[in-house]
């Protein structure tokens, strides 16, 4: 999800700001910023689209192995 960084970016928004206004725990985020995560909580991937006016799909991407 290297994309919600590029987002961010584009955006003006700090990866502090964004888990600050959506209660998120820093390290959590991190590391779906690095692809680094087990499962997807599909909660947080609601708020990231509602926060970041984004659908799922801009922050999702499926490559198959």
């Amino acid at each position: 999800m290297r994309i919600i960084e590029e987002l961010l970016k584009e955006k003006g928004i700090s990866k502090n700001t964004i888990c600050r206004d959506l209660d998120i725990p820093r390290a959590n985020f991190n590391r779906y910023c690095r692809n680094e995560f087990q499962r997807i909580d599909a909660n947080l991937v609601c708020k990231l689209c509602s926060y970041l006016e984004c659908e799922i799909g801009e922050l999702i991407v499926y490559v198959k192995e």
